[in-house]
C-alpha cells in the first residue's frame, strides 16, 4: 500500500538556473547537486531536479501543477520576492485560501497555498463543486 508522495522530478534545460531558483528563490535546501541533476528538500519534500535537453520551453496547457505550502503571514513576501523576479505568473486565485500560481524557469507549473485538504473540504462542504460528492465525515 502507498505511504505517502516519495518524490517530485522535474525535467530542466539549464541546472545552474533551476538550481538557483528553487534553492535561493524559493529557499529549498540544496542537498546533491552533480552533472546532470541536484536534489533539494523541503520537511517532507524531496525534490530532484534532472538536466533534460528534450524539455520544451513551453508550460503545458493543462492544469496540472504543484504546489507548496505556506503560511498566510509569508505569502506576501514570497509573492513580492517572486515578482521583483520577474517570474511569470499562469493563473489567477480562484479557490478558497490564498494562492500565488507561477512559472519555474522551465515553464513547470507551480502555486503556493495558504491552508491544506481539511480546510478546502470545509469550503467545499459550504460551497460544494458541481456533482461533489463526499466521502468523508467531518
Amino acid at each position: 500500500m502507498l505511504s505517502g508522495l516519495n518524490h517530485l522530478t522535474l525535467a530542466v534545460t539549464d541546472l545552474d538556473r533551476s538550481v538557483a531558483f528553487y534553492g535561493e528563490l524559493l529557499q529549498l535546501c540544496l542537498e546533491a547537486k552533480w552533472n546532470s541533476g541536484a536534489y533539494l528538500s523541503l520537511p517532507g519534500l524531496w525534490l530532484c531536479l534532472s538536466l533534460d535537453p528534450l524539455r520544451g520551453p513551453e508550460p503545458a496547457a493543462d492544469y496540472t501543477h504543484y504546489a507548496f505550502s505556506i503560511s498566510a503571514g509569508h505569502l506576501p513576501l514570497l509573492v513580492a520576492r517572486l515578482n521583483a523576479a520577474q517570474v511569470s505568473s499562469w493563473r489567477d486565485n480562484r479557490s478558497e485560501g490564498d494562492s500565488f500560481y507561477f512559472l519555474d524557469p522551465d515553464g513547470h507549473k507551480l502555486e503556493v497555498h495558504v491552508g491544506d485538504l481539511a480546510s478546502r473540504l470545509k469550503a467545499c462542504r459550504q460551497a460544494p463543486y458541481a456533482g461533489m460528492v463526499f466521502f468523508t465525515e467531518l
